[in-house]
């Protein structure tokens, strides 16, 4: 009998391991790696609404792609309440802090479009209300079909449970601005089977989101990366000598890093259109390292597969850290095996003087990066803050083999594309 793999022409893999050993490589605040400082006086881009992941639209293979002269990007947006008595402290002044960390519970896609590449125009929502079928629409990939305008959205439908959907609709175009049309119908994907990837049944602080959707540049076929927790029950998984990797001596204790097992998951499409999925096991897994692996998605560049995901310093398992930001792994097949950039995985971390003030990076195949702020310290102490909500400086990075570098900063928010469609 055919294994799943075998029977869409897929190679059977054995996922590649982050180790403890790779993260005891990390090193923050060094420069080559680290984020340029995110001044206190930055712009926002809206006093209407806070925004944090960004999905640039794009082509198939990665391309951020312009539609008659428009850039476009959707983002996760919540509204901000300035004046909900909920989010007023005991003076009636606002609690910005407040109504940021509750945003993820209202988190609705919407789109901004563009004439140079950042100066974003809020477009509105993606979605009308009650077209998704769950209370939060959370992060995934806007892709442009063909020079129709379709687009088709892969996104995670969150609340109840985590389930990778899709919706198409189609981009419009004016002299004055860009129109979002159709996205009525939302087509459910898969789940978390709980074989490979862990369920909330077996872990109620499960992970599964983030579909990247992409053509594989060697064998055509039609993938998707996503965010996943490797299966079983929460606490049940073992941390062993693969795992730990090629510690010192006195590194070998564990702590409860069992309970960290992130992994960058993978899925094949059976169809050319992207409506049946099947899930293969993971590319690579973090367990007793880290416990998330989020956005995950490719950069092909010299014939090699960069993978790149972000995670948190709160993430990481007992004895290992590092900070937010990119991590990133290399390996010359779609399959691997994957071995971490800079030694480490550690591709683009905060300064240790700002360690929030930005996440959700994305690696464009330019070597441009954007982030969203999320808060930066406004006195020398750090005690007090400024919430973000708004696009970040975008960071300039080569890629160099199995090393990466810092090597520019520029606008906020600047996001050009790398091709233009013209629409017929």
């Amino acid at each position: 009998m055919k294994t799943t793999t075998e029977k869409f022409g897929v190679t059977p893999h054995q996922p590649s391991l982050w180790t403890r050993a790779d993260a005891l490589k990390v090193r923050a605040d060094d420069p080559t790696t680290t984020q340029p400082l995110v001044r206190a006086d930055f712009p926002v881009l809206s006093d209407d609404v806070f925004i944090w992941d960004t999905m640039p639209l794009r082509d198939l293979d990665g391309n951020v792609t312009s539609v008659d002269g428009w850039s476009v990007i959707f983002t996760l947006t919540a509204d901000r309440h300035p004046n909900d008595p909920q989010y007023l402290d005991e003076d009636g002044n606002y609690d910005i802090l407040r109504d940021w960390n509750d945003r993820h519970g209202r988190a609705k896609m919407y789109y901004w479009f563009s004439r140079t590449g950042k100066n974003w125009e809020l477009g509105g929502r993606v979605m009308a209300e009650g077209v998704s079928p769950t209370a939060r629409e959370w992060a995934g990939t806007p892709i442009l079909l063909n020079d129709r305008g379709e687009v088709d959205l892969y996104y995670t439908a969150v609340t109840p449970g985590a389930t990778i959907v899709k919706v198409r609709g189609r981009v419009v175009t004016t002299e004055h601005g860009v129109s979002m049309v159709g996205f009525e119908k939302v087509k459910p994907l898969f789940e978390a089977d709980g074989k490979m990837y862990q369920t909330e049944a077996q872990n109620a602080f499960w992970g599964f989101r983030d579909p990247w959707p992409f053509r594989d540049p060697n064998d055509g076929k039609l993938y998707m990366l996503f965010e996943g927790n490797v299966a079983g029950e929460r606490g049940s998984h073992k941390v062993g000598e693969a795992e730990i990797g090629d510690v010192p001596p006195g590194y070998e204790d564990v702590g409860n890093s069992r309970f960290q097992t992130a992994c960058v998951g993978i899925a094949v499409a059976r169809d050319a259109d992207g409506d049946d999925w099947e899930m293969l096991p993971p590319l690579l897994t973090a367990v007793g390292v880290n416990d998330q692996t989020e956005r995950p998605h490719f950069v092909f560049q010299d014939g090699k597969y960069y993978l790149f995901t972000i995670s948190h310093t709160f993430t990481y398992a007992d004895g290992v850290t590092g900070p937010d930001g990119v991590y990133g792994f290399v390996a010359d097949s779609l399959f691997g095996p994957y071995v971490p950039l800079n030694g480490s995985g550690l591709v683009l971390g905060n300064p240790s003087s700002q360690p929030f003030q930005t996440y959700s990076h994305y690696v464009m195949p330019n070597g441009l990066v954007t982030s969203f702020i999320d808060s930066v310290p406004t006195d020398a102490t750090g005690t007090q803050i400024r919430v973000g909500g708004t696009e970040a400086p975008t960071v300039g990075m080569k890629i160099k083999g199995q090393q990466t570098f810092v090597v520019a900063e520029y606008d906020y928010g600047y996001i050009p594309p790398m091709l233009d469609v013209t629409l017929k």
